[in-house]
């Protein structure tokens, strides 16, 4: 019994396992850098997360008072949460960096218009963390090429599993 909950609890806690993704940031924002970030959260809200509940599709960070915050991730209450267990679902979270990469990021979004932008939400080693990027957003037009040159892209792949189905 006891070497089944080892088994259990090390397979958990070995690998990367994705709670959640924001796939629209990638069509909105061009992508500069990426960061693997820690985050600071309550006891339910780990649970919560572990049973896949997440969404950060309208999520983004921002530095206030020399510190990253994550502003807008909705974790929605864990069920078995009663009373002070159960914790604010839209409450911004605290993320974990260096300091230098605290300053850089500042830095840069200070003196361009870039934002910060979570694309997902994991689990790695049994520690929750947040990839963000430092991001531009696309003009309505750079979207348009972006889909036609994947279109394109498309219709080449198309075109030469079919010519090699005949040849």
């Amino acid at each position: 019994m006891q070497e089944r909950r080892a088994k259990a609890k090390s397979d958990a806690t070995v690998g990367d396992r994705v709670v959640a993704t924001n796939r629209r940031a990638r069509y909105d924002y061009e992508i500069l850098e990426t960061f693997e970030c820690g985050i600071i959260l309550t006891g339910s809200e780990v649970k919560s997360l572990r049973e896949g509940n997440a969404q950060i599709a309208d999520a983004y960070a921002r530095i206030d008072d020399g510190e990253l915050w994550l502003f807008q991730m909705h974790i929605p209450p864990w069920a078995f949460a009663v009373g002070f267990g159960s914790h604010d679902p839209d409450r911004k979270r605290k993320l974990l960096v260096h300091r230098h990469e605290i300053k850089d990021l500042h830095g840069q979004t200070q003196t361009q218009p870039l934002t910060l932008v979570p694309l997902k939400l994991y689990f790695k080693d049994g520690r929750a963390k947040v990839e963000i990027a430092l991001a531009r957003g696309k003009k309505q037009q750079d979207r348009r090429q972006a889909l036609a040159k994947r279109d394109a892209q498309r219709e080449m792949a198309r075109a030469v599993r079919n010519a090699e189905k005949f040849a």
